[in-house]
């Protein structure tokens, strides 16, 4: 389609050279209005979901808080850039599993999700039932193939790595790595950030905790022993992390993503406490989070215009800004749009060349060996 109309430009222009002054006048528009279908054709997203999507008038989110990557920028951003469409987020501070939920027990509402931001083990589950709507957004080339679908149900718009947070109002000491949360002046300090059955933040602490005792990607046995060990020994108090409880000295020392913690600085300073955040020395592990329109949803073509957003420039660099690392992160630094600045929020360099990511097929080994011992090993004991 591209060659054809610029030939056809090209053609317009050389018979308009030969022609008197009203076929000039007649050429010129024809030619105007040939390179304005050149435009409109290349256009993406495309005229056709904008302005459906805005028919819509809104996309339904879930489980995006504020301090999380920096969405709370990324909305906004959105708003500025679609004022007509609405983009309320449901239940923000909700696990991947009860997206899941949401979506199968809202069917048919008008408050049904319309998108996800899911961790892998969720995204694996959403696409066994079929409830994804694939949709390949404007930048796919430039995302990674580990970092999306290649059916185009997903794509992962940003990574971060596991790190252990502590209240240093509360806890002098900060821990630096697995094997220091085990020891026996962190007592009752230690939480999780969920459940790693349902949470995609404790999932990834588990695996990392594989990694810093023997395990791999093919045996996450060595992580669930090491949290089994941790509940005995008392040092395992929760799996309940809020900013709230960060706050009120509730939960001293957490484990949570590298990106989520730019956001909590602020209310920290406000109150006056002082913390710590440490990538683990003996475990380094990196993830991402799943994104993808979901079928037979309210707002079909919001949803896809959400999904294009957060893969864009703008959507990109506001998770730089909140301290993830985009998914067209390399290509992002090759077209000179990331400063110095924006990097500083970023894990040292050589912490991201360490991060290798798990095959779809180990994530579901994982997911299943988590869900047959986490319980009987960990969390009912």
């Amino acid at each position: 389609m591209r060659s054809l109309a610029a030939f056809a430009v090209v053609g317009a222009l050389a018979l308009s050279a030969c022609g008197n002054d009203d076929s000039e006048e007649s050429t010129e528009e024809t030619t105007a209005e040939t390179v304005a279908e050149v435009v409109a054709d290349d256009s993406c997203p495309s005229a056709e979901i904008v302005d459906a999507a805005n028919a819509e008038g809104q996309v339904n989110l879930i489980a995006l808080p504020d301090n999380w990557a920096n969405y709370k920028g990324i909305l906004a951003s959105f708003r500025e850039k679609y004022p007509n469409i609405a983009n309320p987020v449901a239940n923000p501070d909700a696990s991947s599993a009860d997206e899941l939920v949401a979506y199968e027990t809202l069917k048919g509402q008008p408050t049904q999700p319309d998108a996800f931001d899911v961790s892998p083990a969720i995204a694996q589950e959403t696409a066994s039932k079929g409830y994804w709507e694939p949709y390949k957004p404007c930048t796919w080339d430039e995302i990674p193939d580990v970092l999306k679908d290649p059916d185009g149900n997903w794509v992962a718009a940003y990574y971060g790595i596991m790190a252990i947070g502590t209240n240093t109002t509360v806890v002098e000491n900060a821990p630096a790595s697995f094997a220091d949360l085990a020891k026996p002046e962190y007592k009752g300090l230690v939480s999780l950030n969920g459940d790693p059955r349902q949470s995609g933040a404790a999932f990834a602490a588990v695996v990392a905790a594989t990694l810093a005792n023997g395990g791999s990607f093919d045996d996450i046995m060595p992580g669930i022993q090491y949290f089994a060990d941790l509940k005995a020994s008392g040092n395992l108090a929760g799996t309940d992390v809020t900013e709230a409880s960060v706050i009120a000295g509730e939960t001293p020392v957490w484990l949570d993503w590298t990106y989520n913690y730019p956001g909590l600085a602020p209310k920290l300073v406000e109150n006056g406490i002082t913390w710590a955040i440490r990538v683990p020395t003996d475990g380094v592990y990196g993830g991402y989070y799943a994104q993808g329109v979901l079928k037979d949803t309210p707002h079909q073509n919001a949803g896809k215009l959400w999904i294009e957003h957060i893969v864009s420039d703008e959507g990109a660099l506001g998770y730089l800004e909140g301290g993830a690392i985009p998914a067209r992160f390399e290509a992002l630094v090759a077209a000179g749009k990331v400063t110095e600045e924006a990097k500083a929020n970023l894990p040292a360099p050589e912490l991201i060349a360490q991060i290798k990511f798990p095959t779809q097929d180990q994530i579901a080994k994982m997911k299943e060996a988590l869900a047959a011992n986490w319980g009987p090993m960990v969390a009912d004991k």
